[in-house]
């Protein structure tokens, strides 16, 4: 089985599973926390996605390094939001990226793969500050961290294998970025 498939699968495993666990009554461990954050926020669900199909339109190492950076810096700003670090502007930041992203991908944008990689890394630092700003007090921070990375990885690599599912329907691509950017408007207007 090819490695998209394996990816587009194991995104909607996650999905199916973390949504038994959404349920009020049930404890919900660190890692599960971690991973239902970014899957039921619509804000960070597109931006990862819209990650995920850019570097996927851009192709070559944009595939693995675009979304590596996103993830690294992601990680860096959880830290700060765990620790309690004030970054000014989270959910300005996390709309913004959200329509800049569709817009990237919506205007097949070709920039060099380093400032790609510069351009996600600083969005991706107020994603993953909110997500550690959010983390449960019964979660732990290591475990709560592997959730939310696994699941960004996952929303990530659906992201390319969509992109690349649709690489003849080039079109279909820069209509999902469009798609994605109006929803980032959306957000921006009630932020």
């Amino acid at each position: 089985m090819r490695l998209t498939h394996r990816a587009l699968f194991l995104t909607a495993g996650l999905l199916a599973s973390t949504s038994a666990l959404a349920h009020p009554g049930h404890e919900v461990s660190g890692l599960a926390s971690g991973i239902l954050h970014p899957l039921t926020g619509l804000d960070h669900l597109l931006a990862m996605l819209g990650v995920g199909l850019w570097a996927g339109q851009r192709g070559g190492k944009s595939i693995w390094m675009i979304p590596l950076a996103f993830m690294a810096m992601m990680l860096a700003g959880g830290l700060l939001g765990m620790e309690g670090v004030a970054l000014p502007g989270v959910e300005l930041g996390i709309a913004v990226s959200v329509t800049l992203f569709g817009l990237l991908i919506a205007f097949g944008v070709r920039l060099p793969v380093w400032v790609g990689m510069l351009l996600v890394g600083g969005f991706a630092l107020f994603h993953g500050h909110a997500h550690g700003e959010e983390m449960p007090a019964t979660a732990g921070a290591l475990s709560f961290a592997f959730g939310f990375t696994l699941a960004t990885g996952a929303l990530h690599a659906t992201g390319v294998g969509a992109s690349w599912l649709s690489r003849n329907l080039p079109r279909l691509v820069r209509l999902a970025g469009a798609a994605i950017s109006v929803a980032g408007a959306a957000m921006l207007a009630i932020v």
